[in-house]
């Protein structure tokens, strides 16, 4: 895997899967997360135990401080794949639920300290690995909404039919309040639990023709078709209530959260300027702009 050094955007190289012998099932643990150059990075399980850790001589190494020396087992049982902590300092995690020794099945996301990966077992492992692979591609592996880049090509798509169709579209810019005092305070694990606990709540809210994305760090951005200024504020205002209503309960800490929004809206006559096309940094940046409006003000609060 490498980056594009212009664009930002990490370019996975995907190696082949050898397919499995008639009537064999494969595993495979897929890492998601972090970014970097390991993601996407495929664990073939061929072994019937495999040691996952952050020493580099593991059958399973991963380079991350949240991790243990020797963190975790996968071991192989007479019908499948269980997974067994090994008194790691941050534990082992089964679809965000902590585990001491758990049966894996197919698809099933392992977290060990920041570093998450995805249990795949089958007998077409190659077509599961390289639809995984896609699905990286477009979406965020931490927080499991959309990324940077396939959000800048979805607005791209949308400001160019609000145009041809002569129809509003609104652009929500918005990011977690006091972000930096939860990881100073609390650790990087506690943010990242924060972040997905944000996406677990707001995915609900977004209606199927709009789209949320992670902007970056821990800003988000959703773009809203067809959805004049009324609207659009109406809708990000909706969204800082249901952050601000109940507190996030992470581990053993109890933190109430906010987020502060900023929303840019156009395809009216008047702000297309005829046939002039908006372009999508434009709108980024009035969104963002409005957005630090909102942080200057007070945050908490849509601007």
């Amino acid at each position: 895997m490498g980056r594009d050094d212009t664009t930002g955007t990490v370019v996975l190289k995907v190696k082949d899967v050898q397919p499995p012998k008639d009537g064999e099932k494969q595993a495979v643990l897929v890492l998601l997360y972090p970014p970097g150059p390991n993601m996407g990075q495929r664990h073939a399980l061929v072994r019937a135990e495999h040691v996952v850790g952050r020493l580099a001589d593991l059958d399973i190494p991963l380079d991350a401080d949240s991790v243990s020396r020797r963190h975790a087992r996968i071991c192989r049982c007479e019908n499948g794949w269980f997974v067994e902590d090994l008194s790691s300092t941050n534990g082992s995690f089964v679809n965000d639920q902590r585990v001491q020794k758990r049966e894996l099945k197919d698809g099933d996301i392992l977290r060990f300290g920041e570093a998450i990966l995805k249990f795949l077992s089958g007998s077409n492992i190659e077509t599961a690995y390289h639809e995984e692979i896609y699905r990286m591609s477009v979406m965020d592996g931490l927080t499991g909404v959309y990324n940077k880049r396939y959000f800048l090509e979805y607005l791209e798509r949308e400001i160019a039919r609000s145009l041809r169709h002569d129809s509003p579209l609104s652009l929500v810019m918005f990011d977690i309040d006091h972000f930096k005092k939860i990881n100073d305070q609390h650790g990087h694990l506690v943010g990242d639990a924060v972040l997905k606990e944000l996406c677990r709540r707001l995915k609900p809210r977004i209606r199927r023709d709009d789209l949320l994305a992670r902007f970056g760090g821990e800003e988000f951005a959703c773009v809203l078709p067809a959805t004049a200024r009324a609207g659009s504020m109406s809708f990000a205002d909706d969204l800082r209530q249901h952050v601000e209503r109940e507190p996030f309960s992470i581990d053993d800490f109890v933190l109430n959260v906010t987020i502060s929004l900023g929303v840019a809206t156009c395809g009216t006559e008047k702000e297309q300027k005829g046939d002039h096309l908006l372009a999508v940094e434009e709108f980024i940046r009035d969104a963002d702009e409005r957005l630090y409006v909102a942080k200057r003000a007070g945050r908490n609060r849509v601007a």
